[in-house]
């Protein structure tokens, strides 16, 4: 691995895997980006993207980085309803 990429800051993410809250961590970036969806969709909740993921529930689940991401990917005002299908049966 180079020293660029061991300089990537990360921020935790919860997984289906029995892990130590903290092990599972993803590029900041990713879930940045995903909050963008989730503050229009659902109301900004600061907590979820705290740094340290204090006051939060460690971070986003795997699905919903899956949901909001994807959701990004279309015009803003279809955000709501892009999650809401790319949530609808959706099993990890």
């Amino acid at each position: 691995m180079t020293e660029e990429l061991k300089a990537v800051e990360t921020h935790p993410i919860q997984t289906n895997l029995r892990q130590r809250p903290g092990q599972a961590v993803c590029p900041k970036i990713v879930p940045l980006r995903a909050y963008e969806v989730y503050a229009h969709v659902y109301g900004p909740q600061p907590a979820m993207i705290d740094k340290e993921g204090r006051g939060c529930r460690g971070g986003f689940g795997v699905g919903e980085l899956i949901a909001f991401l994807y959701a990004r990917s279309f015009p803003k005002a279809e955000w709501r309803d892009r999650v809401e299908e790319a949530l609808t049966g959706m099993k990890l």
